[in-house]
């Protein structure tokens, strides 16, 4: 018996980093996995990496600061699966600028995919596992969210959005009585594509950011190393965890 069995899971942003390593840690426990991203080659890649291993998963293509691709998204898994047990809201992006020249446009457009997209998951998340009336959503957030750091002043302003959206939607469902529960998942810098954009955003300075995130968080993460926290939140296990923070960061906000 898998931890994940008979469980469908959506993941956003699925076709790469921490967003592939949670599906095909999830499929490996049994869930069936619908892989969305922007990204069609990245998400179909994860798909066959999961299939090609015993595992069941289908991709969707989704934008997910579009409201219309989320309806359509969850009617195609109501109508196909009948049911969504998890969503993990992975889907988000890095800009990176100093305060005085942040472009408000790079702001806005952080903000419509790492907040706007987060919030219409969860809005249609809750609306399609309401007829079960339980559920698990998983936000990711990161250690962003709960302290700041240069030239991130747009990106922790998305991190700390999340993280209080999640208790927020937490604490709804509780007084509704329903069973679905919300957390965050805080990562420190985790080994994958996004570390990569950080470094070409900063430039010159990417080898100074290196040596202080290693003397903070003493190495880099790896991908599945977060989505084995992931997977405590996405199943039965963590049953009493609900507008709780899953920090995964190596003492670096400690």
């Amino acid at each position: 018996m898998g931890r994940m069995d008979n469980k469908t899971v959506l993941v956003t942003g699925g076709g790469k980093g921490i967003g592939r390593a949670a599906s095909q840690r999830m499929a490996q426990e049994g869930a069936h996995i619908i892989v969305t991203d922007f990204d069609d080659a990245g998400g179909q890649e994860t798909v066959n990496l999961i299939t090609s291993d015993g595992g069941s998963a289908r991709f969707l293509h989704h934008n997910v600061t579009e409201e219309a691709e989320w309806e359509s998204v969850m009617a195609d898994i109501l109508a196909n699966e009948g049911q969504l047990d998890v969503l993990l809201n992975n889907a988000g992006i890095i800009i990176m600028h100093r305060l005085e020249d942040f472009p408000l446009e790079d702001f806005r457009r952080q903000n419509a995919v790492n907040i706007e997209g987060v919030f219409l998951g969860m809005k249609h998340g809750v609306r399609a596992m309401k007829k079960a009336g339980k559920g698990s959503i998983i936000n990711m957030s990161s250690v962003a969210g709960r302290s700041g750091s240069p030239s991130g002043v747009g990106y922790c302003a998305t991190k700390g959005a999340v993280r209080l959206m999640t208790k927020a939607a937490a604490k709804e469902m509780l007084a509704m009585g329903t069973e679905i529960r919300v957390n965050s998942v805080h990562p420190a810098l985790i080994d994958t594509s996004m570390a990569q954009d950080i470094r070409d955003q900063i430039g010159d300075g990417s080898r100074s950011m290196d040596k202080a995130f290693i003397r903070t968080q003493g190495r880099l993460g790896q991908a599945d190393e977060i989505a084995n926290g992931i997977l405590f939140l996405a199943s039965d296990e963590s049953s009493f965890a609900n507008g709780s923070e899953l920090v995964l960061d190596n003492t670096q906000t400690a």
